[in-house]
């Protein structure tokens, strides 16, 4: 039986569900998922592979205007997975009108490859509105596909499986077929991390937040893990810190339960918060955590 193989690439504005999507196609969380928009920073790829099909799913930064050159590097991965797309996946959502992207929606229509539109989060709307939005993409993308799904829920995404699986092109596999994303382990202890700071700070502070992994040491018995959240304020290490470090505490634990769920082993994590003035517009201090 022939070969099938393929990048699928998922872009769409912040918060519409790119990541739960992927985690739910991939069937496991490589992506860190919170109710904020911009958590997704990196490109992240995740891999399926079947007998006689490899899917190379990638999840992309939400769309944004940037402000700094992190946001700059940002925009440059979702630029990338729009031009080397085997098929793409634009995500949008019930409160999303297809006018409120119209430059990228526009670059969309310029590709030669197949385009799947997915509706998401048909659970927070009525039949008729979902109805309305699927006439108006099907009408603004003629050449797409429009699907209507619940990532969170799983709804429709064995569907949108199968369509996907339809669309790959002819193809030997690009990875190892034991491989299942192309981040190293370190990386998804340093989302873990952020995920965490996501979900425990409020207002600036996740957004002003990148976490360095200095060591990563790894045995039979024990994974050591020593990480560094960097801030742009001192006034920002106080809040991580918290009362008595009991902030940084609550964080580091929550982080290392998920990471030993994750690993499948015993971790020993320690978190340490530093002030990095202004890295958010620093080239070296940006491709010192991986942003290219």
């Amino acid at each position: 039986m022939e070969h099938k193989a393929g990048f699928v690439n998922i872009l769409g504005r912040p918060n519409v569900g790119k990541s739960t999507l992927m985690n739910g196609l991939v069937g496991t969380n490589l992506s860190i998922i919170t109710s904020r928009a911009q958590t997704t920073r990196h490109r992240i790829m995740g891999i399926v592979n079947g007998d006689d099909f490899q899917i190379v799913y990638s999840d992309t930064p939400g769309i944004i205007s940037p402000n700094y050159k992190l946001h700059e590097k940002m925009m440059k991965q979702v630029k990338r997975a729009v031009s080397d797309a085997d098929i793409l996946l634009y995500v949008t959502e019930v409160d999303e009108e297809p006018e409120s992207n119209r430059e990228y929606i526009d670059r969309i229509k310029k590709l030669q490859v197949p385009v799947i539109v997915i509706i998401n989060k048909i659970d927070l709307g009525t039949q008729e509105k979902v109805g309305e939005l699927f006439e108006k993409w099907s009408e603004e993308l003629p050449e797409a596909t429009v699907m209507p799904v619940s990532a969170r829920e799983g709804y429709n995404l064995d569907v949108v499986f199968e369509k996907i699986l339809g669309l790959l092109p002819p193809s030997p596999p690009f990875y190892p077929k034991d491989t299942l994303t192309d981040k190293p382990e370190r990386f998804f202890a340093s989302e873990i991390i952020r995920e965490k700071v996501f979900l425990n700070y409020r207002k600036e502070i996740p957004y002003s937040v990148e976490v360095e992994i200095e060591e990563f040491s790894d045995s039979e018995t024990i994974l050591r893990i020593r990480a560094v959240i960097h801030v742009l304020r001192e006034t920002q290490k106080i809040i991580i810190i918290g009362n008595k470090g009991e902030a940084l505490k609550k964080t580091a634990t929550s982080a290392r339960i998920d990471m030993e769920k994750f690993f499948d082993k015993k971790v020993f994590l320690e978190v340490f918060v530093k002030v990095s003035k202004d890295w958010r517009d620093k080239e070296q201090k940006l491709k010192g955590f991986g942003y290219k």
